[in-house]
């Protein structure tokens, strides 16, 4: 007979899960205006996603080239979203990044400097002026080491290792707690809260290839699912184009934009610049059409306009795929990215000291003498729960989400190094919000004691069966589905496939089984994994199948062209009162007139109009 009176019990005012940059913000935030503040994460502290963003935080400092300005910053945002950016959401990122970065180095990060001794900043595709902030490769891993140094003097009470199985709640519908698990010893343990942040990250391990970790398996868009909160734009999962492609036993780990940004060339098997040819009319004007003109940009030329090969993710992650479907593709299937013949050897191992050692470890390739072998890979997800933009809190009350597991910021398509500034804006944010919801509450929500013993039980069933499905396989089957169905490139009759083959594995994985104890059993946190992996992948099929036109990351072969019409809506995803999965388009709201009017302005137009704001202020 299952007591939870004897389930170990912490109650806390805010609570937060995950553990990368977005949580680590929100936590420590939490502290200034809480007095118990948690932070859960699956992993180690310091092992969360985040160190694999490389290249830098999008902010308009400002140190390299004057002339940026956050009106700018969001202009090149909600254009590299195509439109469907939460517009709300990308004008407080593009005011406060600069800021937030700041705050990042006042606690203690070292950033790379410019000879006058700021901030350095690079370029990066989509982005009109070098804006992220970086050091060297590795500014992912130095946003983690100084979150984690200065977050756990803190107070924040941190549990590592530990997994969140789902969501609690009061009669009310308010937030509750959450049930959670050690990893190690397999203990369970009731968090209760005033108030929930998740900070999850993404999905990506429901793909074959993908540049994540095996963290990313949906946990946030399920539990938030299963909770009732409404998901928003799932099928906008983005295809970082550059991952590895050989060998095989590393197919998929990121290629950091910073080559690209450093003045990196992509090349097909019969050694042509191909980027030249795929250039989108809508930017034309704003990218060098002439080996000439981008020869001008990576010599300093500020009036040049920019390489091709910094052109938005969804552009160049396609071409490849086009390059290699027209039979031009490198010998392993991708392209060939090089950065030896742009700049020197000491140029290289200086500003991309971890893509030298990782090629070098990984691939036995020295890419100071020899180009990459680069493929797309899925790397991040656009959509995901959604939320109100100046508090971050979802549709369900207590329930807030910041970073890449909250949709909207991003629209269709995230620029690179929006991911990390995102992440300490609204990381911010929702510390802020979540604060103030749990100020206004008396005593914590009282969650229904049988919703924890369900959880519990769902938890262990999966060790007590005689027989079952094996979980390694079912996941195995998923992302080979995922892979080959709910791909880069999108047919109505793939995605049906997909969604079929995603309800038959969800009825073998009612009857899934790991073998052995509690403790140590990664078998266990496997099948555990599959309900939410299964959940996320189920909502980026279904939305994908009802977008029926090409946009950003989407890019359905049936529908190849965007629609006027479709940028108007969001596709919504919820759990029906029937247990399945509703899918919703819903009519977007009218944008601000003036955000409007910056986004739709012409880069000569705002340029002239950030230069006369700026002279009227001396």
């Amino acid at each position: 007979m299952l007591d939870i009176s004897e389930i170990r019990q912490i109650e806390f005012d805010v609570l937060v899960i995950g553990a990368g940059g977005a949580g680590l913000c929100a936590a420590i935030t939490a502290t200034k205006e809480s007095k118990k503040v948690g932070l859960v994460c699956k992993s180690l502290l310091g092992k969360a996603h985040t160190v694999m963003a490389e290249g830098g935080m999008a902010a308009s400092l400002g140190n390299v080239d004057k002339r940026d300005h956050w009106k700018i910053h969001f202009r090149d945002t909600v254009r590299g979203g195509k439109m469907l950016n939460v517009w709300r959401m990308a004008e407080l990122h593009a005011r406060h990044a600069a800021d937030r970065v700041i705050e990042l180095e006042q606690r203690g990060a070292v950033f790379d400097r410019t000879k006058e001794g700021l901030i350095n900043q690079r370029n990066f595709g989509g982005h009109r002026y070098p804006r992220l902030a970086h050091v060297g490769d590795r500014t992912g891993l130095e946003m983690i080491r100084t979150l984690q140094d200065y977050g756990i003097h803190q107070g924040i009470d941190i549990h590592m290792e530990c997994t969140a199985l789902d969501i609690l709640k009061d009669e009310n519908g308010k937030i509750a707690g959450v049930v959670c698990m050690y990893r190690d010893t397999g203990e369970f343990i009731i968090f209760k809260t005033k108030s929930l942040i998740l900070a999850t990250g993404g999905g990506g391990k429901a793909w074959e290839i993908t540049s994540n970790s095996w963290e990313y398996t949906g946990d946030g868009y399920a539990m938030a699912y299963e909770a009732g909160a409404e998901l928003m734009d799932l099928e906008f999962n983005q295809f970082h184009p550059t991952g590895m492609v050989w060998p095989p036993s590393v197919r998929g780990i990121l290629v950091t934009e910073g080559v690209r940004g450093e003045g990196g060339i992509l090349k097909n098997s019969e050694g042509t610049r191909f980027m030249f040819d795929y250039i989108p009319e809508k930017f034309k004007n704003e990218t060098a059409d002439t080996e000439e003109e981008a020869a001008r940009w990576l010599a300093g030329d500020k009036d040049a306009r920019r390489p091709p090969e910094l052109l938005t993710r969804d552009v160049v992650a396609r071409a490849i795929n086009a390059e290699v479907k027209a039979g031009r593709g490198s010998i392993h299937g991708g392209a060939y990215l090089d950065i030896a013949t742009q700049r020197s050897a000491e140029d290289i191992k200086k500003k991309l000291p971890s893509m030298y050692h990782q090629f070098k470890v990984l691939a036995e390739l020295d890419i100071t003498k020899e180009p990459m072998e680069v493929g797309p890979t899925c790397h991040y997800f656009m959509g995901g729960i959604r939320v109100e933009a100046d508090t971050t809190m979802s549709t369900v009350d207590g329930l807030f989400a910041c970073g890449e597991c909250a949709a909207g910021m991003h629209g269709a398509n995230r620029l690179g190094g929006n991911s990390l500034s995102d992440l300490l804006v609204f990381g911010d944010l929702a510390g802020v919000g979540a604060s103030n919801y749990a100020k206004q509450l008396g005593a914590v929500p009282k969650f229904n004691e049988e919703d924890a013993k369900k959880i519990i039980r769902n938890a262990t069933s999966i060790l007590n069966r005689d027989e079952g499905e094996n979980p390694y396989l079912l996941h195995e089957e998923l992302q080979n589905n995922m892979q080959n169905n709910v791909g880069i490139i999108r047919t109505d009759t793939e995605l049906q496939k997909g969604i079929q083959n995603i309800e038959n594995l969800k009825e073998k994985n009612k009857n899934v089984k790991a073998n052995g104890s509690s403790q140590f059993n990664p078998g266990w946190h496997e099948a555990l994994a599959m309900r939410n992996l299964l959940i996320t992948s189920e909502a980026v099929a279904r939305a994908a199948y009802m977008r029926e036109e090409s946009r950003g990351a989407h890019t359905r072969d049936d529908f190849p062209t965007e629609s006027e019409e479709w940028c108007q809506y969001n596709i919504i995803t919820k759990k029906g009162e029937d247990g399945n999965m509703q899918v919703i388009k819903e009519k977007r709201k009218e944008p601000n007139a003036e955000l409007f009017r910056i986004a739709n302005a012409t880069l000569e137009d705002l340029e002239a109009e950030v230069a006369e704001e700026r002279k009227s202020q001396l």
